[in-house]
């Protein structure tokens, strides 16, 4: 199983990114999925989530700007990011959520004042 996540970056407060997660070795359209974060000295922590139906959550604090999406027929899921702030910054991480339970490698994001 490969979960292969890109798009991370240096941009500055106010700034969009947009982040994918390329799965292999799942059937991709069978596994709810899920973006996490972690920030330098804390822990990892949930950021969105699509089901396979496409029911989507959120962490409050990224709530109406971010916006988490999926492309079964491409096995990727997506993390749209506007209006990024500094807390923002730290790793991001892709992961399959259920029935499976495995972690992509993680791509950085660090958001500048």
């Amino acid at each position: 199983v490969q979960l292969q996540a890109s798009g991370g970056g240096l941009v500055q407060a106010g700034e969009s990114l947009r982040l994918s997660c390329a799965a292999s070795g799942i059937f991709f359209r069978d596994n709810d999925m899920g973006w996490y974060r972690q920030a330098p000295g804390k822990q990892r922590e949930l950021v969105a989530t699509i089901t396979r139906r496409g029911y989507t959550n959120y962490a409050t604090s990224v709530k109406d700007r971010f916006t988490i999406s999926r492309d079964n027929a491409k096995s990727t899921v997506t993390l749209q990011m506007n209006s990024l702030k500094p807390e923002d910054t730290g790793v991001y991480y892709c992961k399959t959520t259920w029935p499976n339970d495995y972690w992509g490698q993680g791509t950085l994001v660090t958001v500048s004042s």
